[in-house]
């Protein structure tokens, strides 16, 4: 199982063992971090479940589609790294991927 590492807003490092195809999302609210909301249960048509991409991952974890591009820009906290935590699946090759959950707008 790859390996996914969460930093909360505080700034805590947690790594977490995550199956296959499981969303990053998923995986951070499965594992108890109740400050990624993710209101639409992994629908991509909310921006609950922003994340931050840690530069190394950015090319692996692949560019935001069309829907997901639109809800990230309504968020004031947007950044390079910026992704919804419900569009990346978790694949082999994220083995070690680090996220940080963004700041709620």
């Amino acid at each position: 199982m790859p390996t996914l590492i969460i930093v909360n807003r505080s700034g805590d490092k947690t790594a977490v063992e995550v199956s296959e195809g499981m969303s990053v999302m998923e995986a951070i609210r499965d594992n108890g971090f109740d400050e990624l909301l993710a209101m639409c249960g992994g629908n991509c048509s909310c921006a609950t479940c922003h994340v931050f991409v840690d530069a190394p991952w950015l090319a692996a974890t692949g560019q935001p589609g069309e829907d997901e591009d639109d809800l990230l820009d309504s968020s004031d906290h947007r950044s390079a790294g910026s992704r919804l935590s419900c569009q990346i699946a978790m694949t082999a090759g994220l083995d070690g991927l680090r996220v940080t959950i963004a700041p709620e707008d």
